[in-house]
């Protein structure tokens, strides 16, 4: 144990379809992020997992 709590949950496979949507219409992770209810962090980690990005916040 390394001293660190996270609060990770596992992405469903809705969950992930619903974001490579998002992320293929260029929603900005902050919107998904609150529609994933999910942080950045983690938006942004798995996207990156899958391959994909969205744009920078303007």
């Amino acid at each position: 144990m390394s001293g660190v709590e996270t609060n990770e949950r596992p992405w469903t496979y809705e969950q992930v379809q619903e974001l490579i949507a998002m992320a293929r219409e260029n929603v900005p992770a902050s919107i998904i992020s609150m529609k994933t209810k999910r942080s950045q962090q983690a938006v942004h980690a798995k996207l990156s997992e899958l391959g994909l990005s969205v744009p920078p916040e303007a």
